[in-house]
Formats: structure tokens, sequence, C-alpha cells
């Protein structure tokens, strides 16, 4: 049966108790005097570059990682690090055009923006979208996915798992942004140094099973034993094409993909809307150097056990009762072979980033909920304490909502693959109305609305549309459906807006000066630095 060893629960406590400490800590010595809407939601000004960029990487990286991309990681290979690598690409570019234009118009909440740029109808429409993916598919999928490496890892019932992960993650958000920010330094450390280990260990793992001495000698055999898991590219007719269809992760819909998700959700760039530029952008730079390394700490140990697997060992542990492989099974199968003490470690690894993930995606929901939808319809004379508890409210019902519905994931082999395709489904729409909102003051707000509605339906669409495609009926890629859908929805605001003649008289509604978009040189050769590493890593994988 799988444990933890008492040496492993006295690592994982040591974190636990340094995270909640530290966390009770800055809430007790960073709050202000009264309960602010802007100090509990976004740490208004209070957050560094480092806890900027740590919290938006301990935010993003759970059990989504760790667990559904280790196991894309095990299916198809080190392609599904593009999600990783390109995304610290987009991070540059959010930095430089998106970030100063929330930060010179006091933009808090995307909601926000969409209103002050178009009207509350748009605002309204999309602030419902979010929340009910940010609730039905990424805080379930999250809670799913963590139960389930916690089950899988200590033999506690996935019921029990999930309730501790909710009293946990609740806990850290009920003290608010700071609280969050700050403790995801820790998490942030936590979660790459536990990854680094079991990435080092799942290595001299290969080295012990397949008779080389050294880590080192590993990682050439494990290029030789699974080189169809060293491409980045798939070419059409590969059975993942659908999942990473081509040239499109370089320049197609994963773009679309990371720059909304990057740059319009709530969930990622609320971190800096709190800071001056400086410092947001510093933050931003930081989260991209550190998306650098996520795939050598997830995709690797996956490749690491499909070799394993391969060479017919732990086939038992990665099916499930009916004899099915279960790619996501690689990460927790990994993680029980490894020491006492350092799989302690990795737990506490896998468990900060699913509770920094949890809270970070918490206080969205409740930040939308009570600024955007409350305050606005519900209780327009609000105090500010009245919204800081109704938010604290919307966090515990947003996550008995995810707890409740998360065992219906069940079903899928690769969790991360789900939560990209669906939340792929508004992501057209949502850029399009951004892009368009920011750089072209002509578009109108039946444009935008037009663009919101048409979204999920087109995407639908393009979802059951077969495609012909060598002589058979194949699926369209969702990434090729959503560059389908970006320039179509794209395309018909731009004629519903031309049509209108009163969208010539429209006027700059939104604070832009050309100035703001510059950076100090200091950044320019950090995105330079990026730049070349991925380009020195699509040459030698592509």
């Amino acid at each position: 049966m799988n444990h933890l060893s008492g040496y492993d629960y006295t690592v994982f406590f040591i974190y636990f108790i340094v995270v909640t400490s530290y966390g009770y800590w800055v809430y007790r010595n960073k709050r202000s005097a009264h309960s602010k809407t802007k100090d509990y939601f976004l740490a208004e000004g209070s957050l560094t570059w480092w806890a900027i960029g740590a919290s938006i990487i301990a935010s993003n990286i759970s059990a989504e990682h760790f667990i559904g991309m280790s196991g894309s990681g095990f299916a198809m290979g080190l392609a599904i690090a593009s999600y990783e690598w390109m995304a610290a690409a987009t991070l540059i570019i959010v930095a430089v055009f998106f970030l100063p234009i929330y930060i010179k118009n006091h933009i808090y909440t995307m909601p926000q923006f969409l209103a002050n740029r178009y009207n509350d109808t748009v605002s309204t429409v999309l602030a419902v979208f979010w929340l009910l993916v940010y609730v039905f598919v990424n805080l379930t999928s999250i809670y799913f996915l963590g139960a389930a490496a916690i089950e899988t890892i200590t033999g506690i019932s996935f019921s029990a798992c999930i309730v501790a992960l909710g009293i946990f993650s609740i806990i850290i958000t009920l003290g608010g942004m700071k609280v969050i920010g700050y403790t995801d330094v820790i998490q942030v450390f936590v979660l790459i140094m536990g990854g680094l280990v079991t990435c080092y260990l799942s290595l001299h793992l290969i080295a012990d099973k397949l008779g080389v001495k050294t880590v080192f000698e590993a990682l050439p055999l494990l290029k030789k034993d699974a080189g169809d898991h060293f491409h980045m590219i798939f070419p059409p007719g590969h059975k993942y094409y659908n999942d990473l269809p081509g040239i499109a992760v370089l320049a197609g819909g994963l773009w679309i993909n990371n720059l909304n998700y990057w740059g319009c959700n709530q969930y990622i760039i609320q971190r800096a809307l709190g800071a001056d530029l400086k410092t947001g952008r510093n933050g931003l730079m930081f989260a991209a150097f550190l998306k650098l390394l996520v795939p050598v700490i997830v995709v690797i140990p996956g490749i690491a056990v499909y070799v394993l697997y391969n060479h017919g060992f732990y086939h038992h542990e990665m099916t499930d009762a009916a004899g099915t492989l279960k790619p996501d099974h690689a990460y927790p199968v990994l993680m029980n072979l490894l020491p006492t003490g350092l799989k302690g470690l990795a737990f506490a690894a896998l468990t900060a980033a699913i509770v920094a993930s949890l809270a970070g995606k918490c206080n969205s929901i409740a930040t939308i909920f009570t600024l955007d939808i409350y305050k606005k319809f519900l209780n327009k004379d609000a105090s500010e304490q009245r919204m800081v508890n109704v938010g604290r409210w919307v966090v515990i019902a947003a996550s008995l909502i995810a707890i409740v519905i998360a065992p219906a994931l069940r079903s899928f082999d690769q969790v991360y693959q789900f939560i990209q395709e669906y939340v792929g489904f508004i992501s057209p729409g949502i850029l399009a109305i951004f892009l368009l909102g920011f750089f072209w003051k002509r578009t109108t707000s039946g444009a935008a609305l037009t663009g919101a509605v048409l979204t999920i339906p087109l995407s639908v669409l393009f979802k059951f549309l077969p495609q012909l495609t060598g002589g058979y009926i194949a699926p369209i890629p969702f990434l090729n459906r959503m560059t389908w859908v970006f320039f179509i929805v794209s395309a018909i605001m731009v004629l519903i807006t031309l049509a209108d003649s009163r969208s010539k008289q429209n006027k700059q509604i939104l604070q832009i000066d050309t100035k703001m978009f510059r950076v100090t040189p200091a950044f320019t050769i950090c995105a330079v630095i990026i730049c070349g590493i991925l380009a020195a890593l699509y040459t030698v994988f592509w």
C-alpha cells in the first residue's frame, strides 16, 4: 500500500507550519488598519517584483502541471512543453503592451476594463463566462487532480484529500492577496526544489534500472529509448497532431491561448495590477524565467516513467482497475518510488503547487464576483468591509461547488488537455475583444457584445465540424479551431464597427501614450536572453 513514512510526514508538516505561520505573520503585520477591497483583493502597492513573479508561477503551476502535464509528457513527450516555453515569450509581450494600459487606466479587474472601454453589458456577459470557467473547469480540475495525486501517494481516501485541500487553501485565501502573494514565495521555492529533486531522482532511477552509472548517462539513454518523445513539432497524421497541430504551436492557436491566459485573465494578471509599472514588469519577467524551468520539473519525469514502462516496469501502477493505461498516473507512481524524506519533500512540493493555485483562483473568483457582480447589481452601497466579507464567503462557496463536481473528471485520461480545450472555447473571442479594445478606438460596444456571444457557438461548431483530410474525416485540432474562431470573431467585430457611422466619433476612452511601451535596457537584455533560449530549444528539438 502507498504511504508516507514518519520522516515524510515530518518534512510535510514543517512545510505546512512554515507556510501557515508566515501567512499569519503577513496578515497581522501587513494588513491595513481598515479593510479595503483594493488591499484585500489586490494587495495594492505592497507586493515586490519577486513576490509578483513567484505568485504568478505558484498560482499557475498546480496539479494540472505536476500530474496532468507529466501525464502528457508520458503520452506525447516534450512537445507538451510548448505551453510553458511559449508562455515565457508571451509574458514579455504582456509586460510590454498589456500591463501599461491596465496600470495607466487604473484597471483592477478584467470586467472593469470591459465596462470602461465598452459598457456594463459586455462586462457582465464576460464576467459570467469567467466565473463559470474558473469554477467549473479550472478550480474543479485542480481539486480533482490534487486529491487524486495525494490519494495515490498516501493511500488516504479521495474524499478526505479533497476536503483537506479545501480547508488548507481557504485558510490561505481568506487572508487576501497579500497573504497569497508572500506565501507564494515559499510555495514556489518548495515546488521548484521538490520538482528538481524529483526530476533528478527520476533520472537516477533510469540509470539504476537500465544499467548505467550516472544521471548524466541517463539523459542520452532517455533520448535514445524515447526518441519520438523529444520532438516539439508534430507533423500531420501524427497520433497527437490534434493536441499540438504542427507549426500552430509557434504561429497559430497557441499564441491565442497564451495571450488570453497571461494577458486577459484575472487569475494571472491580478498580481501585477496593484503594482507600479516597473515593479509589475519586473515581476512578469521573473515569471517568464521561471516558466523555462517548468518542463524540467514536470515533463522530464513523465518521459522517464514512459521509458521505464516500456522496459517492463510499473505496468500495474500505470493502469486502472480495468487494465487501461492512465498517463496521468506517471507522476504519482514516480513519487511513490522516492526515498524516505525526499518523498515528503516531493509531496510538499505537490501540495504547495495545488494550494497556491487554489488560493489564487479562489481570490480571482471572489474579486470578479464582488467588484463586478455584487457591487454593481446586488448592493451598490456596500461598504468596503461588507465587500471583503462577501469575497470571503464567495471563496468558500466556489470551493464547495468545485469539490462536489471534481469526481466527475475521473473519466478523462489527460486532464491537462481537457482544461486547455474547454478554456479555449472562450479564449478567441475574449482576446479579440481585448486587442481591438486596446488598439482601435473605433471598436464599438455592439461589436464587442457580438464577439462575446459568438465565441462559444463558433467554438462548438468548429469542434464538431469535420475536416476532410487525406481522404478521411478528422476533427479540426482545437488550437486550429481557436485560430479560426479568433479571426472570424475579429472580422465580424471590424465589419460591425465599420457599418456603424457613429464609431468615427468614438472618443479615446483609454489613456494610451506610446511612451508607456518603452522598456529599460535591462528588460530588453532579459527578453533577448529568453528568446535566444527558446530559439535554441526549438532548433535542437524540432
